[in-house]
């Protein structure tokens, strides 16, 4: 099993595949990451040589920002949005959607279950 940026990817599927495991990686990403390695995106991961997985760790490492670092900074932004006090962070810091969606009705994967209210039958 390969290990690249502290995530161990899945052996038995294609590169470009078991590139996306990792946060912040995405399928362009990834396509991008094994053009410019020069690995062929149909091998599998237990194909590669030792050699090739770490000059894809490398490229990783000097070229993306992925998972801790970008998790951070990206907390961190929100951590930003809430100080200001703009309408953003007020919406992440009420736990509401933050790009203009309904509340009315739907929203229950930001907001949670739904929540009873005493007295109201009819």
């Amino acid at each position: 099993m390969a290990r690249i940026a502290g995530v161990n990817i899945p052996t038995n599927k294609r590169v470009e595949i078991a590139l996306t495991y990792i946060h912040g990686i995405g399928p362009s990403m990834a396509r991008e990451i094994t053009d410019k390695v020069g690995i062929s995106r149909e091998r599998r991961v237990q194909d590669l040589s030792d050699a090739e997985v770490i000059q894809i760790r490398e490229t990783i490492d000097a070229d993306y920002m992925v998972e801790g670092d970008l998790r951070r900074e990206v907390s961190m932004n929100i951590k930003r949005l809430m100080d200001l006090g703009c309408y953003r962070g007020l919406r992440h810091r009420k736990h509401l959607p933050v790009r203009g969606q309904r509340t009315h009705t739907n929203a229950r994967t930001r907001k949670g279950p739904a929540k009873p209210i005493a007295g109201k039958k009819k």
